[in-house]
This record gives C-alpha cells, structure tokens and sequence, in this order.
C-alpha cells in the first residue's frame, strides 16, 4: 500500500512539473495606422518580391531575407499576404499590406521555429524609399522596408529594415511540399495538421504543394488524418478511443475535433479548398491504408478535371509508400495511367511508369540516380527534409524538382534565396 501511495505522489509531482509549451498568437490587430489604411493595389505587390539584405535585425533573422507574396479565397473574398522567409532559426514572418498617404504599410507578425519566439511586426515602405513606384505598378530603382519587430504581445519597438538585393530564384517546376499539408501539430503552428484550416494557411509558409494522409472511415468516406488512431496529439478529449477506421464519417464528425477545434475533414472537403481557394499546384495523397486504391482515384480524377477545367495546373499523384499500395495500385487495369509518386526502389516505380519517385533523404542527394529517372522523363521529390542544414545541402548539391518538409518555409528561404 505504500509503495503505491508513494508511485502516486511520484506522478503527480512528475506532472505537475512538466512544462506545457505554447506559442501565443500575437494580436495584430492593435496598430492603429495600419486599421485607417486602405487596401493595397495588387499592381503594387509582384515588384516587392525579392532576395533582401537585413541591413537592421541581422542578429535575429540572419543576414538575408526572401520576399513573396500569397493569397487564397475565403468566403469570396481574396486575401493577400506577404511572407519573408530568413535564413536563421527557421524564421519566418507574415503580414498584411495597405497604403496610407503615399506609404505602404505591412502590419503582422514574426516566428521561429526553433522555438516558441514570436512577437509583432510593423513596417512601412515610404515614398522615398520606393512606395510611390509600387503604388504605380512600376518597379523601384531601389527597395527599402523599415519598421520594428517585438517579442509576444509588446508594442514592436527593436528595428528591422531589408533593402531589395536580387530577384528570386525561381521555376515553377520546382514544388515546396509541405508535410501534413502545412507542418506538424506539435510544432505549435496556429491550426491543426491535415486540416481545411491548414491548407489555406500554407501558403503563408511558402507551400506551393502539400502531402495529405488519407484514410477511410469504416462507411467508406476517405478522410485525412495521419495516426493510426485517435490520440491526443491530433484531437482534442471527446472520448472516442482506438482506429479512426472503426468510427463512421458522421461519428468523427460529431464527436471528434482536431486540436485546434477543426473537423477532421474529407478527401473531398480538402481538394475543393486546393482547387477553389488556393493556387497550391501540387497534392501528395499518401496512402495510409491497405485496400483498394480505386475510390481514391476516382476522386483524384475528378479533381484534376476540375482543376483543367478552371484552366489550372494542378498535379495530384497518389504516393506508395510501400508493397501493400504498390500491390493495391497494380490490381487496377489502368494502373500505369494513374498518376503516382513512388517511395519504393526505382524498378518498382519503372512497372507503375510513375510520374514521380521519392526517395527518403537519408540517402543524400543521389544524383547520379536522380539524373537516371530525369532521362526517363520522371520527377525525383526527396522526403522527409526537416533538418536546415540538410535543406540548404540538398537545394544547393541536389538536382531534386520538389522536397517535402514540415518546415516549408525554411525550404522556400534556401530555394528562392539561392544564386
């Protein structure tokens, strides 16, 4: 008895002690210039992109910055944001933009992902320092962006400036993959992974692919969502318990929500918001189930066309990522026109006449292997690259056309910032 009065007490004090991390989300909603400003003419927004010198904030950002521009449709409505990816502590941040007396403003908010750091951002291109030329659609004969960052909720008040250097690097043809359609739920980003929510903000992350995991509901209803089970680091306490393949679509539906509050959403749910609300031009489907790869393909399909028919080009490939899939995807009749991405060794990828093979990064640039499936027409994405050093090592040795990473943004800042 008393040993397990004493295990007990051990518990609580173990997790009473454990340290709870979280990143507060800043309130950017508090400068009052920016609330009078009016909304910023898209003329103004391409010229501002760029490779940037940090000539003020070196010392928490690095010495460089990639400028880029987003937007996606929520209720109608096109939502712009401009993102500066850093080359330090996986630092990103993002604001919104308007014009006020001749100034362009940019009102939001910096993180890193090395930690829970985050704070305000507030800053301002002036007529001099070449708003008057953005304003007009036109491109400045130099670029200067100067204003303040702050730590958490304090009135930003330590100065950042960036000075335009170079244009980005840039090809469509390369895909910045975001994992789990925009990063892990446990890296403490605003909303959960493999949610609606997460695709529209992956943008923001300089996504412009995303990796979904699919799975099936026991009525059939392909869902997204990444464990094999319902667990607490991707759903909130509904007491519901064990496969998420034993609950039909409408118990998830009730009971269930993902961290952040969201519904667990459909295959069908996720693709509208791909092809409607953003400009996303890529979708991984990773399988994460054993049975017939058919459904899925309909729905990829169906999409596709839907994509063409908007005049988009929008490439959705079902990933397999092992022999249960392979089997599952070669027991269609039309297999070899059903457009997949390949984890397994290059022979396997040769009999499904994938579109893409994807091999793990531990086996480092390969590009001798790389250079063998480019001869035969085919793509070559590398997965899982989380690691900055292994990010910058693969975009500056690799000949890769896409990386799949839960930190998309420290991939853009490496891909556009490169010469």
């Amino acid at each position: 008895m008393r040993t397990t009065v004493i295990i007990l007490l051990l518990c609580i004090v173990v997790t009473g002690c454990r340290k709870t991390y979280e990143v507060i989300m800043p309130d950017t909603s508090r400068w009052e210039l920016f609330n009078n400003a009016s909304p910023l003419p898209n003329v103004a927004r391409q010229p501002m992109e760029g490779v940037y010198a940090i000539t003020e904030g070196q010392g928490s950002f690095g010495e460089q910055g990639a400028v880029k521009w987003s937007h996606v449709i929520i209720n109608g409505d096109t939502l712009y944001h401009l993102s500066v990816f850093f080359g330090k502590d996986i630092a990103y941040l993002i604001c919104e933009g308007k014009q006020l007396n001749g100034n362009i403003l940019l009102n939001g908010y910096w993180r890193k992902m090395v930690s829970t750091a985050t704070g305000l951002v507030q800053l301002t291109i002036d007529p001099t320092g070449g708003a008057t030329a953005l304003l007009g659609g036109q491109t400045p004969a130099s670029l200067t962006i100067k204003g303040f960052f702050g730590n958490g909720q304090a009135v930003p008040a330590t100065p950042l400036s960036l000075t335009y250097n170079r244009k980005l690097n840039s090809s469509p043809s390369f895909v910045i993959a975001a994992h789990r359609s925009g990063g892990r739920t446990s890296d403490l980003l605003p909303v959960s992974e493999n949610s609606v929510a997460m695709i529209l903000k992956t943008p923001e992350f300089g996504s412009t692919g995303i990796e979904v995991d699919v799975r099936f509901t026991s009525d059939g209803v392909p869902i997204l969502y990444h464990d094999n089970t319902l667990n607490l680091r991707e759903v909130q306490k509904c007491g519901l318990v064990g496969p998420i393949e034993n609950y039909t679509y409408q118990q998830l539906s009730t009971f269930v929500r993902l961290v952040h509050g969201e519904k667990i959403p459909t295959l069908r749910e996720a693709l509208d918001a791909v092809v409607y609300q953003t400009e996303l031009s890529f979708v991984w489907l990773d399988t994460k189930y054993t049975s017939s790869i058919a459904p899925v393909h309909k729905i990829q399909q169906e999409y596709m066309q839907k994509a063409a028919a908007l005049g988009r080009k929008l490439d959705i490939v079902i990933g397999i990522p092992g022999e249960d899939q392979y089997n599952q995807l070669l027991a269609l009749p039309d297999y070899t026109n059903v457009p997949s991405l390949c984890e397994l060794e290059t022979e396997k990828a040769d009999k499904l006449q994938s579109k893409i093979w994807a091999p793990r990064f531990t086996e480092g640039t390969q590009n001798d292997a790389v250079a063998a499936e480019h001869g035969k027409g085919r793509r070559v994405f590398v997965w899982t690259v989380d690691e900055p050093a292994f990010i910058t090592n693969f975009i500056r040795d690799g000949h890769f056309d896409g990386m799949l990473s839960n930190f998309p943004s420290c991939v853009a800042f490496n891909y556009y910032a490169r010469q």
